[in-house]
């Protein structure tokens, strides 16, 4: 895989007079963005406050868009009618550029961040996301609260948004850590962690997982 791609990833902050713009864009631009040139793998995502990672959480004020693409591409991307719509609606905008460091597991069927190729000593995002098979949505909600819990509370976070591509089943979360040390602590030292990774293998909850760490490149904009 070459290594002219980069993973960029925003999230916006609307009002709720907004919404009605927002889930029209959202079935829009979903073709839209996986057609834009250069891009190989896109997602518009729904986005929730980061507090519990249930369904509850979701934010009818929060959306977002992950797109890899060949970097000669960006700025074209940056600067596009899709990208400045959502600008031009929305009270804050934030963008994350990101390399990956490590990817495990599939996301629609294929792993998007194989074109692995950073290390980093620096700040690091992980993205987490699942498709929950239906006979194990109950089963694994109750299983959340002690790993929010745990991540909400472990030193090193810095952020940490949900994001999903559906309200039910499509699952994931978004999380901005120090170092990749802190993310290695959270992800292999916590129990709450381990025994949600102990009963993954054991109820076997996912019909499809990924698992991704990536060195922030750059920050733009702040959303609260």
């Amino acid at each position: 895989m070459s290594d002219d791609f980069v993973t960029v990833i925003y999230f916006w902050k609307i009002k709720k007079s907004k919404v009605g713009f927002a889930l029209l864009r959202m079935a829009l631009d979903r073709g839209a963005l996986r057609r834009f040139k250069g891009v190989r793998f896109a997602k518009m995502l729904g986005a929730g406050k980061g507090e519990t990672f249930t369904p509850r959480d979701a934010d009818i004020t929060r959306w977002g868009a992950l797109a890899v693409i060949e970097s000669s591409r960006l700025t074209a991307l940056d600067d596009s009618k899709l990208v400045k719509r959502w600008r031009q609606n929305s009270d804050a905008e934030v963008r994350y550029l990101v390399d990956p460091i490590s990817s495990h597991g599939l996301w629609a069927k294929v792993n998007p961040f194989d074109y692995v190729k950073s290390a980093s000593d620096g700040e690091v995002v992980a993205i987490t996301r699942a498709r929950i098979k239906w006979a194990q949505n109950i089963r694994f909600w109750k299983a959340v609260p002690p790993v929010t819990s745990s991540l909400l509370s472990s030193p090193g976070l810095l952020q940490t948004i949900g994001i999903g591509e559906a309200p039910i089943g499509l699952q994931g979360t978004f999380s901005l850590w120090e170092s990749a040390s802190a993310v290695r602590d959270f992800a292999y030292r916590g129990q709450a962690h381990q025994k949600a990774i102990a009963d993954t293998a054991r109820y076997k909850w996912y019909s499809e997982e990924l698992f991704a760490r990536f060195a922030l490149l750059d920050e733009r904009g702040l959303i609260k």
